[in-house]
């Protein structure tokens, strides 16, 4: 486990890159929905492993969807990475939580890799170029940088796109968050969690996996040509969790020799085999949204028997790192057993 100081460093480090920190919340993905929900595994979802939400029963379930950026201003319409925290309610105090984001890969590798990305990546002064220069930039093969949104002063584009030009392995991950585009709902989105763990199967097989959720209604993003909307994400969801449930189904990808198991910066190939775990059926938005919402603490260290951590050290960062923010907020403690 990453020490108590290194935890902090990295928290501060996000929150020094931070235009509007708010004290008391959580530092980014600080904007938020809480819904209430239910997951059923599927029928084959007990042969792969062992934990205690994949035996067939019905699990009830918190979710919290959320915009990436931090600060107070919500933004809904800003092309941003997205983020759907999970968690499975399941015999005792613990629970397993499961944290996603519409990023299909990470952009660094460790946590030095994430000290050296927030020295470069610093929100600069946002300047709208002349077309001269966006033909240019075409002409040389380049995309040129999108004009600010009308309330965008400052942005962490520049400084991203710089890392990404020192660093071969970020760029997926980098050009991916430039391009990611606005959901038309929290509810047509894919979610991501780009780590990889191990399952334990009844035979006592291991197997190296990569979890995602896919909607059902299918992915959908805003017009990028329009002008963008703001506060329309959360009245969109409850809105149609008041006409019809929303599901998402919950895919596993299980991974073969040579694939990367501690480098969440590197995709698997898509020939590997994909196994539907269940469907999540969104009921509806949470009544109190600070119970439901703000107070848990998810973390993806948190997993049910069956399920364990890989050696990704990012991954195994982001256990102190969030024990950190949820000190800083007075969210609920995590809880090891």
């Amino acid at each position: 486990m990453v020490d108590t100081s290194t935890a902090k460093q990295l928290v501060q480090a996000i929150i020094d890159n931070l235009e509007q920190p708010v004290p008391g919340r959580r530092p980014v993905h600080t904007i938020g929905v809480g819904v209430k929900g239910e997951f059923v595994a599927s029928d084959v979802a007990c042969t792969y492993c062992i934990a205690e939400h994949f035996n067939g029963k019905p699990v009830r379930v918190s979710v919290r969807f959320s915009n990436g950026l931090g600060g107070v201003n919500q933004h809904d319409g800003w092309s941003d990475v997205r983020g759907m925290a999970t968690r499975f309610h399941i015999s005792g105090e613990r629970g397993s939580d499961l944290i996603a984001t519409t990023l299909g890969e990470f952009f660094v590798r460790n946590v030095d890799d994430f000290f050296e990305f927030s020295k470069i990546a610093k929100r600069e002064k946002y300047e709208r170029r002349p077309w001269w220069r966006k033909v240019w930039d075409l002409l040389q093969l380049k995309i040129p940088p999108r004009n600010p949104y009308p309330d965008e002063t400052k942005n962490v584009d520049e400084g991203a796109l710089r890392y990404a030009n020192r660093h071969r392995f970020a760029q997926l991950g980098i050009f991916q968050v430039g391009l990611i585009g606005a959901p038309e709902s929290y509810a047509r989105a894919s979610y991501h969690a780009v780590h990889t763990f191990w399952v334990t199967a009844p035979d006592g097989v291991r197997r190296p996996v990569r979890f995602s959720w896919q909607p059902v209604a299918g992915v959908r993003n805003t017009d990028p040509k329009a002008v963008p909307r703001d506060r329309y994400l959360f009245d969109e969801l409850r809105d149609r969790l008041q006409r019809w449930p929303a599901r998402f189904m919950l895919m596993m990808t299980i991974g073969e020799e040579g694939d990367a198991l501690d480098d969440p910066t590197k995709p698997w190939p898509g020939t590997r085999i994909r196994v539907v775990m269940g469907t999540l059926t969104l009921l509806k938005v949470s009544e109190d949204q600070e119970a439901d919402g703000e107070r848990i603490s998810f973390n993806p260290n948190r997993l049910a028997p069956g399920i364990e951590v890989s050696n990704d050290p990012i991954l195994e960062a982001r256990l102190g790192a969030y024990e950190v923010s949820r000190e800083m907020r007075g969210g609920c403690p995590f809880k090891w057993r």
